[in-house]
């Protein structure tokens, strides 16, 4: 009967672990979905094509609005709900606007929401680095370590640097 009993147990903690990895694995997919969006808005303004990055914002306002907020922890749904209206309301910004330094300035909050939703979460499945412009005192994300500045693109590619690494979250 005792090991029925620690049978039961062990198959109800094993079942119990695969679905919160599935979970895992799902909201981590739409937060990475998010994070590649973000990037293609990020590489569109470092090339100083205003129409790509409206385009790019409109695939990441679907990303943000995808998310299956109902497959996070409590306390990353908490986090998520914390930023969520802020990335939608900066992508449609930036996917509405034709005015590049209209989209450089949204994606100044943009970025500094997403580094809190990518830190806070811990389910990017790549490194992220944070790099800084010290023209514009503001910070974006990116998927190298080169600086490849979108708030001033070709005028000043290479200005800024890296102030911090995101190290993809353990599996």
């Amino acid at each position: 009967m005792k090991t029925l009993k620690t049978f039961i147990i062990l198959l109800t903690v094993l079942v119990s672990y695969s679905t919160v990895k599935a979970q895992d694995k799902t909201a981590g997919t739409a937060v990475n979905n998010v994070l590649t969006s973000y990037l293609g808005v990020k590489n569109a303004l470092t090339a100083d094509d205003k129409a790509a990055a409206k385009s790019k914002a409109k695939e990441l306002l679907a990303a943000v609005t995808a998310v299956p907020m109902d497959k996070f922890t409590p306390e990353q749904h908490k986090l998520w709900m914390t930023y969520s209206e802020k990335l939608e309301f900066d992508s449609r910004h930036i996917s509405e606007s034709d005015a590049i330094d209209h989209q450089r300035e949204h994606f100044t909050s943009l970025s500094k929401n997403l580094y809190e939703v990518v830190k806070g979460l811990k389910l990017n499945t790549a490194t992220v680095y944070e790099q800084y412009c010290p023209m514009k005192k503001a910070t974006w994300l990116s998927e190298t370590n080169a600086i490849k500045n979108p708030y001033y693109g070709k005028q000043m590619l290479t200005c800024g640097k890296t102030t911090e690494t995101l190290a993809p979250a353990a599996k």
